[in-house]
């Protein structure tokens, strides 16, 4: 995580905490990539992805998303699985902040059959 990064982490922590996850790490690294939360929603282990952006301007905050980044999240969600030994139902959620507001925007199971219930 670069400097930049931890405030709009810290806010993403905090919103998601106000609508019933528990955060049980930030900024998980392994050879594969980052994880920038991981959380638990009732029964499901959550990886959130927290993207911030000024604007809408090149795709935004999601449009930041691509194909590959989402490879290496699941590469790296596989590893943290891998080596928590934790079985359980597991989404891929993002957490859009935007603007100097900034606006959040929570999209849960962000990337459906490809990232969820591995």
């Amino acid at each position: 995580m670069n400097k930049r990064g931890e405030p709009a982490e810290s806010l993403a922590a905090a919103f998601l905490e106000g609508r019933g996850l528990r955060v049980l790490a930030r900024n998980y690294r392994c050879r594969f990539g980052e994880l920038d939360l991981i959380a638990e929603h009732r029964d499901t282990l959550v990886f959130v992805e927290v993207r911030a952006r000024r604007s809408e301007a090149f795709g935004g905050a999601a449009g930041s998303i691509t194909r590959a980044k989402r490879r290496r999240l699941l590469a790296t969600a596989r590893h943290y699985l891998a080596r928590s030994g934790l079985r359980r139902p597991c989404r891929f959620d993002v957490v859009l902040l935007r603007g100097d507001g900034p606006a959040i925007e929570w999209i849960e199971n962000a990337f459906g059959e490809e990232g969820g219930r591995r």
